[in-house]
């Protein structure tokens, strides 16, 4: 994928548009949504790489809309850890996480998650449980993130804890930002975990559900840990 970058100090500033593509927003409502899913999107697929200057001026440009909607929407990612403000060099996107920050986000999870999977399966309705799919039918990559997080989500909602379900949405979002790194049989492995979990909680067998997501986190840590710097 083509990509310009400019210098601003010391920071890297990565062009948000490729030569030749129009990107521009055309939807009158709610701007600072759509620019925020758009940005998030371009973050999570590293098109914006970790540790890089956002432009406010530039996705304006590219997008088609002021400053104002931008702002709002930087604002928006910074509440989710995507960007941070910095001094003197404005919005950068987050540093990818190292070993020890990947480390204390899966003690974290191996808290947290099995807990959630054993409450699903106790307190989730038929209706909700019916909606929990494995990501095996996603055309791409980027449908699957997407789809894994929304899997997570329903569990973690599902567990009827609204500080859990909070928590859990932010770290995953920083787990996807590895997606680079993945390979097609890792989301393949992914899952094969995935449907080992919806069968226990459809079962209403919270003991089998919180092994389960117990094991899909472990091995999700091994899949990632070999990519992060020590």
């Amino acid at each position: 994928m083509a990509k310009t970058s400019l210098s601003v100090g010391k920071f890297p500033v990565a062009s948000a548009a490729n030569e030749g593509e129009d990107r521009s927003i055309t939807r009158p409502s709610g701007l600072a949504e759509e620019v925020y899913r758009r940005v998030r999107a371009d973050i999570m697929s590293l098109r914006l790489p970790p540790d890089t200057r956002v432009s406010v001026d530039s996705l304006a440009r590219e997008l088609g809309v002021s400053q104002t909607p931008i702002r709002e929407a930087l604002s928006m990612l910074e509440a989710n850890g995507l960007v941070s403000k910095r001094h003197f060099a404005g919005y950068m996107t987050s540093p990818r996480m190292d070993r020890a920050q990947l480390d204390e986000l899966f003690e974290f999870r191996l808290l947290i998650e099995p807990h959630a999977a054993r409450k699903a399966a106790e307190m989730m309705s038929d209706t909700d449980t019916a909606q929990l799919a494995s990501g095996e039918t996603a055309p791409s990559h980027d449908a699957f993130a997407d789809m894994d997080s929304e899997f997570h989500r329903l569990i973690a909602q599902g567990a009827q804890n609204h500080l859990i379900a909070d928590s859990l949405a932010r770290l995953h979002i920083h787990i996807h930002i590895f997606r680079s790194c993945f390979k097609r049989e890792i989301a393949e492995e992914a899952v094969h975990e995935h449907n080992a979990i919806i069968a226990a909680i459809r079962s209403r067998d919270g003991a089998n559900a919180e092994a389960a997501m117990r094991s899909h986190i472990e091995r999700s840590y091994g899949r990632l840990r070999d990519f992060i710097k020590e």
